[in-house]
């Protein structure tokens, strides 16, 4: 053993900014949800818009439901919200009538998933009559693209004001407290094409077989299928990954429902992988009913998936038992290509921490 101060100087972490996370190697995440909630209502509380004879103004946030998290992995960022909001407007006409009229505008799903310009944004007044249809039709053509700007600030201030301090300064970096601005648009732009393939990724996990009509009401013939993976991470962070809701978005580069108690559900892939957990020990064991959405209705495959933590990383076995024998090769590449590479090219479970360092 050397002494001390005559060990590899990649385990001296005592003077590094980043000890609690070298080299941000990682998955940290910070909840981003109360922070969002308040901005958004800053933003949206008598925020005026007006042009010549109109003036209207948003008055107040009538509905903030969702959530956002920001989360590093490797000196990468990657940013998730879902909100769906009601904002409260009113309205007058300046030179007709000093009248007010209120409606409201719905944002029923502002997320990562889509461009501020599509952003759904509908428009309604409580009491119609010429005046208050007027002001609609001006807040519908004018005030979208008012509101859509807001909606910028938030996001641009999620991604570089509230993010900062998550991902650490190494040793010997200047600026302690900024963003790594390219792995920051590394992960944006990844992301911007991963969705663009999840659609095809989607249609090639789940590729309907001719045969599949045929075999309703007939007995099955099914294959089992057993793998055995390295990941170059800890135990629990594979565990997260294959659990946790936006890990699970991140790694599928698509929106997934997963509810990581007995008896949750999950759904990936636009739909075409569904399914329940049977049983759940973290770090340890993750067994699941599992089909795609083209297998004969009601048909489930058995997936028992066992992780075992080594010194420098995690084995991972699969073993999946009732998988109709038409679709066993399909399924044999399809883990490899939708599951553990997506994951590992995802969340740099591929790489040794040690040459990390």
């Amino acid at each position: 053993m050397a002494k001390w101060g005559e060990g590899d100087p990649r385990w001296i972490v005592e003077e590094r900014p980043d000890a609690t996370n070298v080299n941000n190697w990682h998955w940290t995440e910070k909840n981003a949800t109360p922070w969002s909630k308040d901005r958004l209502h800053q933003l949206f509380k008598d925020f005026k818009i007006d042009q010549s004879d109109i003036e209207c103004v948003v008055e107040a946030v009538d509905k903030c439901q969702g959530e956002a998290t920001v989360n590093n992995r490797k000196g990468k960022l990657i940013y998730f919200y879902e909100w769906e909001l009601v904002l409260k407007w009113s309205g007058q006409l300046l030179k007709n009538s000093k009248l007010s009229h209120k409606g409201k505008l719905t944002i029923p799903n502002l997320s990562e998933e889509n461009d501020l310009e599509d952003v759904e944004i509908t428009v309604t007044i409580d009491e119609s009559n010429d005046e208050s249809e007027t002001l609609k039709q001006f807040m519908y053509n004018v005030g979208r693209d008012s509101i859509r700007k807001q909606l910028g600030v938030y996001i641009k201030e999620l991604k570089e004001e509230y993010s900062k301090n998550l991902i650490l300064p190494k040793k010997g970096d200047e600026g302690g407290n900024s963003i790594n601005n390219a792995s920051l648009n590394d992960a944006n732009n990844a992301r911007n094409a991963a969705q663009k393939a999840a659609a095809a990724a989607a249609a090639a996990v789940a590729t309907p077989k001719a045969s599949d009509s045929s075999k309703v009401g007939c007995k099955l013939d099914v294959r089992t299928l057993s793998m055995t993976e390295e990941f170059h991470c800890n135990a629990n962070d594979l565990y997260n990954a294959l659990t946790k809701p936006d890990m699970v978005s991140a790694f599928t580069r698509a929106p997934a429902k997963v509810d990581p108690v007995r008896g949750g559900e999950f759904v990936l892939y636009g739909g075409n992988v569904l399914g329940k957990f049977e049983e759940l020990i973290p770090e340890k064991k993750i067994q699941q009913s599992w089909r795609l959405k083209n297998w004969s209705s009601g048909h489930f495959s058995n997936v028992l998936i066992e992780l075992e933590e080594t010194s420098n990383s995690t084995m991972m076995t699969l073993k999946q038992t009732g998988i109709p024998a038409s679709e066993y090769d399909a399924m044999k590449t399809n883990w490899h290509r939708y599951y553990w590479h997506s994951i590992k090219q995802t969340f740099g479970f591929g790489t040794s921490i040690a040459d990390s360092l």
